[in-house]
């Protein structure tokens, strides 16, 4: 058997992350990468150290998610979610919408989330769910500290009413990450909440294959409460969402069929 292949039961048995259900060539290439990069000789040789060694483990889990992230990313798609979507979803709902970050990285997202509530709700009012797989991730968003560069869409006046400049940084004030609850999460494997409004979901199918899409749509699509909303990233628009019981209602948005 090969070795990438007795690699990826090891991991499964080890972590319990199934990287059958990713794209095995883009998956193969970066973890090969990685044991090139930490001067292992192969995959047997980089898995035995994986058990033995927490930080390289670690480091293993954080590249299999590939963290690159800002505020307001694609901000068009912010506006839309802004005119169109959240709008419509609040006046179906006499209370604060139940809102989930899938795959929040270091927190860019759901915070970007909430500034943009902050319009609707008032923030002891807005609640969100982030979830990541990568714990290290979480510490980072939890610390709430960026650079410039990340910032560079956010709306001026949130950048001005909810961050603190640094020497080189900024630091995202606490009003904001007290409407933010994370947790990890493996989205292939664990169950998802349930009622969810809006579920954001951008910049990850493209690692998984068919089949993970699969799974991930009935899992969303369960998750959602009747008519909720599911934004995707810009390279991730589903194909004949009728197959799924979605329909597209924006570009990248689409509505729970019930």
């Amino acid at each position: 058997m090969e070795k990438y292949e007795v690699f990826k039961k090891q991991v499964k048995e080890l972590i319990d992350i199934d990287l059958n259900l990713y794209k095995e060539k883009q998956m193969k290439r970066r973890i090969g990468s990685l044991v090139t990069r930490n001067n292992f000789k192969d995959f047997d040789d980089y898995f035995i150290s994986l058990k033995n060694n927490e930080e390289l483990l670690n480091e293993f889990v954080n590249y299999l998610t590939i963290n690159v992230s800002e505020f307001y990313r694609n901000p068009k798609q912010w506006e839309v979610l802004e005119k169109y979507i959240l709008s419509g979803l609040i006046k179906k709902k006499d209370k604060p919408l139940r809102i989930w970050s899938s795959a929040c990285s270091t927190g860019e997202e759901p915070y970007s989330m909430v500034m943009l509530l902050s319009k609707f709700f008032n923030l002891k009012d807005i609640n969100i769910l982030a979830t990541d797989i990568d714990m290290e991730a979480i510490k980072k968003a939890k610390i709430g500290i960026y650079n410039k560069k990340a910032l560079g869409n956010l709306p001026i006046e949130f950048k001005n009413k909810y961050f603190s400049p640094l020497k080189s940084n900024y630091r995202i004030k606490d009003e904001i990450k007290e409407c933010v609850k994370f947790e990890k999460m493996d989205l292939l494997k664990d169950s998802f909440p349930k009622n969810i409004d809006l579920i954001i979901c951008r910049n990850v199918m493209i690692y998984f294959t068919e089949e993970g899409k699969e799974l991930l749509y009935e899992k969303f699509y369960n998750s959602l409460s009747d008519e909720g909303i599911l934004f995707v990233g810009s390279t991730e628009q589903i194909i004949l969402p009728d197959r799924y019981n979605f329909k597209p209602v924006r570009t990248f948005f689409y509505r729970k069929i019930i």
